[in-house]
């Protein structure tokens, strides 16, 4: 039987039909163009309508997930039958694993053919991109300190409000722990600082360093416990609301977050650090160095938990995909948690136990896409529309992400033992409520 995919090099096609061949899926989607062109079958519950020449253009110039990014956050493609703050049901019916596909050299000669050699000619991406990682890479070395300051400031330096309201009021931008699905994200942010804390062993007077500490949710619940906690992030209007909420709450005698690159913290002799969510950011290539000034930073028998996003496997590569490493994470990496452990382990750390939370991830993301969606038209008029979008598309991939296997989280404890391999006198079985 001949199929829509089978005639696209046989006849000059419309535009909706070219736009159903860039966004391959498996299940029913509904396609529109500005040419009247429709494509797909019309009930379907989700789609794509594509608004302008300018998006035909991204979709030539550049087939696949960066053509689609750059024609829908500049608004030239629109999703039709979901809610732009959480698009996850037209991604969920994109094609497989995320992963769109460019089409093969027969059907986009045919396509060439159908919408003019005009289209062809590269036009610049929308504002929110960053530059592509050659161009970084020519203008700085990568994870330099001033490199690393303005990546963190393309993505956390955003708005504090807009933060505020996907986040909500713990002001935390890392996976929750949740007791179960019913579980509210307040409650399961709140969990997961209780988990962290109680791996740490952590108890009034000890002091804590946590680096890339961001609004610094831990080290104000830490404080709060009676530890001595020192918080520090690269993002500058997160450790100024950090320092007004320390204030706010009479923690100044306890807690400080400073800004500043985590590598100049002169302190050492902590009895626990903490590092939620700065792994992803320092690149795999720098894990030597980072672990061993994590280790450094520790008294004989002091503990480090280690939070952060991983591959499935040891084996897939570090970058990041087009649309998070231009739109969202400039120079993020990401690794397996087996080569997290092995860094861990040869710095001289003793890796006492890792657990895996993705699913708890896919269902914090699924928490702030609600919010993003309450808060739409605040949100939209904090950081504009393209930058509002771009954050729902980001989240509601990323949930897509964890729960199919995509990526990960775990939490990696270990201890920093004496020349003898003494650990403090730590207890033979983990110590903590799960």
């Amino acid at each position: 039987m001949t199929t829509f995919k089978d005639r696209a090099d046989q006849h000059r096609m419309n535009l909706a039909e070219i736009l159903e061949l860039f966004a391959s899926s498996k299940l029913p989607l509904r396609f529109s163009a500005y040419d009247g062109s429709t494509s797909g079958p019309p009930d379907a519950a989700v789609g794509l309508d594509l608004k302008t020449p300018r998006g035909t253009t991204y979709l030539a110039t550049a087939p696949g997930e960066l053509g689609l990014a750059r024609a829908y956050v500049s608004g030239d493609i629109e999703p039709l039958g979901v809610h732009p703050g959480d698009p996850y049901d037209l991604l969920r019916a994109l094609a497989d694993r995320m992963k769109i596909k460019r089409p093969p050299a027969r059907v986009l000669a045919s396509i060439i053919s159908s919408i003019g050699i005009e289209h062809l000619v590269p036009i610049p991406p929308p504002p929110q991109e960053a530059l592509p990682r050659w161009r970084r890479v020519a203008e700085g070395l990568r994870h330099s300190k001033t490199r690393d300051a303005e990546a963190i400031h393309h993505h956390y330096d955003v708005s504090n409000a807009f933060y505020a309201r996907v986040l909500g009021p713990s002001m935390t931008y890392t996976c929750a722990c949740y007791p179960d699905e019913q579980t509210t994200l307040e409650e399961a942010q709140d969990n997961k600082y209780r988990l962290v804390f109680e791996k740490l062993r952590l108890r009034p007077g000890d002091r804590l360093l946590d680096v890339g500490c961001g609004w610094g949710s831990m080290v104000r619940y830490a404080a709060r416990r009676g530890v001595r906690a020192l918080g520090v992030t690269l993002s500058a209007e997160q450790a100024a609301w950090a320092q007004r909420a320390i204030a706010d709450e009479g923690l100044t005698d306890l807690a400080q977050v400073r800004h500043g690159d985590y590598r100049d913290v002169t302190e050492s002799g902590f009895d626990a650090v903490s590092s939620i969510g700065l792994t992803e950011h320092i690149g795999v290539a720098n894990y030597p160095a980072y672990f061993a000034f994590l280790q450094a930073k520790l008294r004989v028998g002091g503990l480090l938990l280690n939070h952060c996003i991983t591959r499935p496997n040891n084996r897939a590569g570090a970058t990041a995909n087009f649309f998070i490493d231009r739109y969202v994470f400039p120079d993020g990496e990401l690794t397996g948690s087996g080569r997290i452990i092995a860094e861990a382990q040869d710095v001289g750390l003793e890796v006492l136990h890792e657990e895996n939370l993705r699913r708890h991830y896919a269902l914090t993301l699924r928490d702030w896409g609600r919010n993003l969606v309450e808060h739409w038209d605040e949100a939209v008029a904090e950081v504009g529309l393209p930058t509002a979008k771009v954050w729902g598309l980001y989240m509601a991939g990323s949930r897509l992400g964890f729960e199919s296997n995509v990526v990960q989280l775990h939490q990696v404890l270990a201890v920093k033992l004496n020349d003898q391999g003494h650990d403090g006198d730590l207890p033979m079985r983990p110590w903590w409520t799960p």
